[in-house]
């Protein structure tokens, strides 16, 4: 297979992943492998649409998602491979995992690997800044080519943008794409995707079918979403189908197969059975014990 050379106005072409420097050069990274140095690389990538999303703790602490299953895609690894890294990273301090039970995804809080937390900027009462005498604070020389990775914190513009996300929200590029891509993650965890294609392994299609329905409401730019005949707001909608969870899909599958009426436009009837499944659901099932009780079922 061959590759063309690149031209001088080709140079800067590409978008990239960025792996801080530090955690190539800095001796306290050595035996941290390759594999999780480009994991966190990636999972850096993605911090830059938590502010946007309100993916922020009650401390300011921003956090990511990232499913097990595009950790495994985007590293070509094993699922064992890709859990492995995730704890390494975790022993070594640079992430931390916080489960939110009731099925909901683990929230991955990013630590900055720039500076020791001995070695932090915080100042005391004294005024110093709490560096290390032999530290220096130098404003970059103009015309080099520092690759150092850059703590954006500071940025006024866009503060907790990593550059790559900043460049591509100035310039409009693969937003959309990064989007999805955060809600995909965000609701493969959410709804148990995993434990669903394993519980009704011949409705996968289906089920594929129904979470690309809820990824095009979610990203939606429009004003109104229509359900069942009527326009509703879509933040209203994107509300309802980002607290969905596991029992309301798998409920949507049971109220398909026990429906024998014909179906004329199936997408409206998928988005009217998702946004009315956390109502519904509770009523439905009791009315089926109803009827299982009256006739003796039980």
């Amino acid at each position: 297979m061959g590759f063309d050379y690149y031209y001088v106005e080709e140079s800067e072409s590409y978008i990239f992943y960025r792996i801080p420097k530090s955690l190539i050069t800095d001796e306290r990274f050595e035996t941290l492998s390759t594999d999780a140095k480009v994991l966190y690389g990636l999972l850096l990538d993605r911090i830059g649409l938590s502010r946007e999303h309100g993916w922020v703790d009650e401390e300011g602490h921003v956090y990511v998602y990232y499913s097990m299953e595009s950790i495994m895609k985007a590293l070509r690894r094993g699922k064992n491979k890709a859990c492995r890294l995730l704890r390494e990273l975790e022993d070594f301090g640079l992430i931390e995992r916080r489960k939110q039970g009731l099925c909901k995804p683990a929230q991955i809080f990013l630590k900055k690997c720039s500076h020791s937390p001995k070695e932090g900027l915080r100042s005391n009462p004294n005024g110093d800044t709490g560096l290390p005498e032999k530290v220096t604070q130098e404003s970059p020389k103009q015309g080099t080519n520092n690759n150092e990775y850059i703590n954006t914190e500071d940025s006024k513009t866009y503060p907790i943008l990593s550059g790559e996300i900043v460049d591509n929200l100035k310039n409009g590029s693969d937003k959309d794409a990064d989007e999805r891509a955060a809600y995909s993650d965000f609701l493969y965890e959410q709804l148990r995707m995993d434990i669903l294609y394993d519980e009704f392994p011949y409705d996968r299609e289906i089920l594929d079918e129904i979470m690309e329905l809820i990824l095009d409401v979610v990203c939606s730019k429009r004003k109104t979403i229509r359900i069942a005949g009527d326009d509703k707001p879509v933040e209203v909608v994107k509300s309802k189908f980002l607290k969905l969870e596991y029992m309301h899909i798998a409920y949507v599958l049971d109220c398909m197969k026990n429906d024998n009426a014909k179906v004329r436009n199936i997408k409206q009837y998928l988005l009217a059975a998702i946004y009315n499944a956390p109502l519904t659901m509770h009523s439905f099932y009791q009315s089926k014990v109803n009827f299982d009780t009256a006739n003796g079922k039980f």
